[in-house]
């Protein structure tokens, strides 16, 4: 069984700054990618970011060029770098880790831009 816990969420204004951290844990033979989602209310999930074991990143074009996503492999944990955030930014975040091709998700992120 594979654990994963998110953390960082919280509340910040228009043009603020966030950083989301994700560890897996447990059973962990490889880890193929992990990434990051989000759900805002009303609306589908979707990706937000993603890094495979190589370092290949993508991103949502919404967030490119604000938003950097990285991992520190020897603590299964990614990180998720939220610069010059906008309201329609807000959702819960979820991470999600492959580990050997099967997906695991934590249970969510609330972040909260105001205008």
């Amino acid at each position: 069984q594979v654990q994963v816990v998110e953390s960082g969420g919280g509340l910040v204004q228009a043009g603020g700054s966030l950083r989301l951290s994700c560890t897996a844990s447990g059973n962990i033979f490889r880890i193929d990618a992990m990434g990051w989602y989000r759900q805002a209310p009303g609306k589908q999930r979707e990706l937000v970011a993603r890094i495979t074991s190589s370092d290949s990143t993508n991103y949502a074009d919404s967030v490119k060029g604000r938003f950097t996503i990285s991992r520190d492999s020897a603590k299964n944990t990614v990180y998720l770098q939220m610069n010059s955030l906008k309201p329609e930014d807000t959702a819960v975040y979820y991470c999600n880790v492959v580990v050997a091709v099967i997906g695991y998700w934590g249970q969510g992120t609330q972040v909260t831009v105001s205008s």
